[in-house]
């Protein structure tokens, strides 16, 4: 039963709708479970009623679509926390290793942020929208600006080494108990190596894995 709550002050609607979303954050971590974060439940952490929370989304999948949003502005701010003068191709392993974090301290959040959502006219991905993909597509261009990559369209690159990122983080929350050694040092390996290998990629010109070896074994031996 919700706790009754004192009539709020005109104005005051978007600090209403920042407790929501709060309550539904928590509601989320706390029972590790979307199915979980009811209206109902959420009223009730709140302390409204059911109402209320119609009033600043539509239905459930409004609300978890908000909080969607909501996760990626935070992970956009730790993607961007670090240093400026970091070289491009270690800023973008940075970006990713903060990727990572992320999904590992809220995996449930991180989970319902990259599962399937409605999409808008166009059928353009949330994601594809938010400020983290961004600037994630930024640091891309900036390391084809120091010669790293070719020079081109950065979304295509920025997909395959999100892809890393998604991919290592998403073992490391459902597989913890495989041998992985040192978690933050095996996921920089990967993403380090997807940078790279992307590089050499282009260097050489979408090599097959034939020519690459052929390659390989041409260089001097450490």
């Amino acid at each position: 039963m919700a706790t009754p709550r004192r009539r709020a002050p005109r104005g005051s609607g978007e600090q209403l709708r920042g407790e929501i979303l709060a309550a539904a954050k928590t509601l989320l971590a706390d029972t590790g479970n979307a199915d979980a974060v009811s209206i109902r439940a959420v009223a009730d952490v709140v302390g409204v009623t059911s109402p209320s929370i119609y009033l600043h989304f539509a239905d459930k999948e409004a609300l978890l679509e908000a909080v969607i949003a909501d996760v990626f502005v935070e992970l956009d701010e730790q993607m961007n926390a670090g240093p400026d003068d970091l070289y491009p191709l270690e800023r973008l392993c940075q970006q990713g290793m903060a990727y990572v974090r992320f999904a590992l301290r809220s995996p449930e959040h991180y989970r319902l942020a990259t599962s399937a959502a409605r999409t808008e006219v166009g059928h353009v991905d949330l994601v594809m929208r938010t400020s983290a993909f961004a600037h994630f597509s930024d640091t891309v261009v900036q390391c084809m600006k120091a010669g790293i990559f070719t020079e081109g369209d950065p979304v295509p690159i920025a997909l395959e080494l999100w892809a890393a990122a998604h991919g290592i983080a998403s073992l490391l929350i459902a597989k913890p108990y495989l041998p992985w050694g040192d978690v933050e040092a095996v996921a920089y390996r990967v993403l380090r190596a997807a940078g790279v290998g992307r590089s050499v990629s282009d260097y050489l010109g979408e090599p097959t894995p034939e020519e690459f070896a052929a390659w390989r074994a041409g260089l001097p031996q450490r």
